[in-house]
């Protein structure tokens, strides 16, 4: 199992517009196949309150690799992420591999 984990700034006041987008990349992620994305907001710590960590589980690297694929040559998805970075400042990606 794959574990992927975004980590995100939410621009200032653009939590409503992040929750509306959200709806969207649900609908079409799960068309694309995605697993369902488990999303934090940061209450305190060594980020900011405007930081979002979303995460998935995926049953193989070649699994995400091969969904992010038909994303990246999807007009819907591609079309999101304009509006993406309206809302998000940066982002980051990792993916971590679970341990027996």
């Amino acid at each position: 199992m794959f574990l992927e984990r975004a980590v995100q700034q939410v621009r200032s006041g653009k939590w409503p517009d992040l929750e509306a987008l959200n709806e969207k990349y649900k609908a079409v992620e799960s068309r694309l196949g995605f697993p369902p994305r488990r999303r934090f907001r940061c209450y305190f710590g060594s980020h900011n309150t405007n930081t979002l960590i979303v995460e998935r589980e995926w049953e193989s690297l070649a699994a995400m690799e091969a969904t992010y694929m038909k994303a990246f040559a999807d007009p819907e998805w591609l079309a999101l992420q304009a509006e993406f970075d309206a809302v998000v400042e940066n982002e980051w990606v990792e993916a971590y591999l679970a341990l027996p």
